[in-house]
């Protein structure tokens, strides 16, 4: 508990670095003024016995300390403003979050490549068939395809719609006509056209404009 240390007369006032040398991160006690160590923990796992939260507060922590030649104690720090600590948990759950991480990726990668490795090449004698349409017919072969008819000019003239009716002796329009000028007659046999008839001298039908009702 937090309420049991002389929190008015602390031991040492300094600044806290968090750093990490590959998965271990380091709680660096340093001087604020010069930047001379104090103390450090390393922390292996977290949460874990290195770094521990109390039960009365969120701003104050117990630390596992070590000197490097195996001694260890366990100190209490707190800090002034909560948000600092707030971003002190931060921190840590973020390195080691990045560690399970990488931790993770590494198995994957082992599993890769111990797993069986798929062979895509062919064995010996082994053949595939290719079904590829409209490759049925040769180069010079007969087709069942017949030639269209070929107009004045070299022009290719298209075929009569199924189902049409044609008369003996008519033959299919050229594609490109010539032009007639009104009043000009038509010389060509082949150009000529059907005159349209007079109308009818009495309409069977009378003037709508006339008619009663």
């Amino acid at each position: 508990r937090a309420a049991e240390w002389q929190l008015d007369q602390p031991a040492w006032s300094g600044r806290l670095r968090i750093t990490a040398k590959g998965s271990t991160a380091f709680i660096k006690l340093e001087d604020k003024t010069s930047g001379e160590l104090f103390a450090q923990a390393p922390v292996e796992q977290f949460p874990g016995i290195a770094v521990e939260g109390v039960t009365d507060s969120s701003r104050y922590f117990v630390l596992r300390i070590e000197d490097g030649n195996g001694r260890r104690a366990f100190i209490g720090v707190g800090f002034v403003d909560r948000g600092d600590a707030f971003d002190f948990n931060v921190a840590l759950q973020d390195h080691f979050k990045w560690v399970r991480q990488q931790s993770e990726l590494a198995r994957q990668a082992q599993d890769l490549e111990q797993g069986p490795k798929l062979d895509l090449g062919f064995k010996e004698g082994q053949t595939i068939k290719l079904n590829i349409a409209n490759m049925k017919k040769k180069e010079g072969g007969t087709g069942n395809t017949r030639p269209r008819p070929a107009g004045p000019g070299g022009l290719s003239l298209l075929p009569p719609p199924p189902g049409g009716k044609s008369g003996s002796g008519e033959r299919p329009a050229p594609l490109s006509t010539p032009a007639q000028l009104p009043g000009t007659p038509i010389t060509d046999p082949l150009l000529s056209w059907p005159q349209p008839t007079a109308a009818p001298a009495a309409d069977v039908w009378g003037d709508f404009a006339k008619a009663s009702g």
